[in-house]
């Protein structure tokens, strides 16, 4: 199957009666699928201006170990370019889908190495069944086990880390840059990628300037130390602006199908916050919400919070929304439940 665009929710038709229909037309009635050219405009220069001042930074300071503050300072831009490309996948940029295709990769790729066209099959089949055991990418055992059903047959790296992933999750997470330019390189073998020259190209692009301006500017020790504590901080910052989303959540196995507005809502989790935490999270905060309507602006997620809340409220709905290190402590207690069945005593 070819997952070449983001998932949409099902097309809404006048006499259409069903619960997300109607909370549809309540969202079309408020405008909050209206584009925001302005928004993304100031957006994207502000996050290209800072994605320009580190590198500047960390070529003005040179050879000292102050550079790692530039460091730690590129680990959140890049984060926040993962963010962006996230929303030109979901087409809440552009109308157009070559536009939202070559702005994506540029700012994937390029910007920070990551395998748009790999990330955006991924994400597409995670928004089609978001913590479904069997359908989500994202609750593959590949690392860790997400469920006891897991755990009882998990075999190899799951297995060992299983008994302990809970202490082990955020730790694991200095690792997931690296996950993610390994996974992107990857993809460029497998011959159903489409564009596959063309994504190659712009990683290789990015993995020799990235490389090449760290060894041309810092002694090779230093150079080195930059690539750890940068990529092992980006990890870190995209692990903690995804894993509040679904972790910890229901997670549904089998044929277990509910309506699309139930699919979403009971397997999301909205995290609360200022206006702080929507720059921070890039609006990942209102997850229910994003994964509604996928293609909605980030700026009008705050306003169908209102609406979609209330309206969960009317159909008894489960709708829920925690803080930020509440988020993280169910997260974590999910995952220590997960891997109980590898900490009880093995029988003979």
């Amino acid at each position: 199957m070819n997952f070449s665009q983001t998932v949409r929710p099902p097309p809404v038709r006048a006499d259409s009666g069903s619960d997300f229909a109607r909370l549809s037309r309540k969202i079309q009635e408020a405008g909050l699928m209206t584009r925001r050219p302005g928004y993304y405009a100031l957006r994207i220069a502000s996050v290209t201006a800072l994605y320009a001042a580190g590198w500047t930074a960390f070529v003005l300071i040179g050879d000292s170990w102050w550079t790692l503050s530039v460091a730690a300072f590129l680990a959140f831009v890049f984060g926040q370019v993962a963010l962006l490309a996230h929303d030109l996948a979901h087409r809440q940029v552009f109308r157009l889908r070559k536009a939202s295709e070559v702005s994506g990769r540029i700012a994937g790729n390029f910007g920070i190495g990551m395998g748009y066209g790999w990330w955006q099959d991924k994400h597409t089949r995670h928004h089609a069944n978001p913590n479904h055991e069997d359908l989500d990418p994202d609750l593959d055992p590949d690392i860790l086990v997400w469920t006891q059903d897991q755990a009882r047959t998990a075999r190899g790296l799951p297995r060992l880390l299983g008994r302990s992933q809970a202490y082990l999750f955020f730790p694991l997470l200095l690792l997931e840059g690296f996950n993610l330019h390994v996974s992107g390189v990857r993809s460029l073998f497998d011959r159903s990628l489409k564009h596959r020259a063309w994504e190659g190209a712009l990683l290789a692009a990015h993995i020799t300037a990235y490389l090449g301006a760290l060894f041309l500017v810092l002694p090779p020790g230093k150079a080195v130390v930059f690539l750890l504590v940068h990529q092992c901080l980006f990890g870190v910052y995209l692990g903690s602006i995804f894993a509040p989303n679904h972790k910890g959540m229901p997670v549904l196995r089998g044929s277990e199908r509910p309506d699309f507005l139930r699919r979403q809502v009971l397997t999301s989790r909205d995290v609360r916050g200022g206006r702080f935490t929507d720059i921070v999270l890039g609006g990942l905060n209102y997850q229910i919400e994003h994964h509604l309507f996928p293609s909605m602006p980030s700026p009008h997620l705050r306003r169908a919070q209102t609406i979609v809340r209330a309206y969960c409220q009317e159909l008894g709905v489960s709708y829920l929304e925690t803080s930020l290190v509440t988020s993280y402590r169910q997260t974590l207690a999910s995952l220590h439940a997960a891997g109980a069945p590898l900490r009880a005593p093995q029988t003979t």
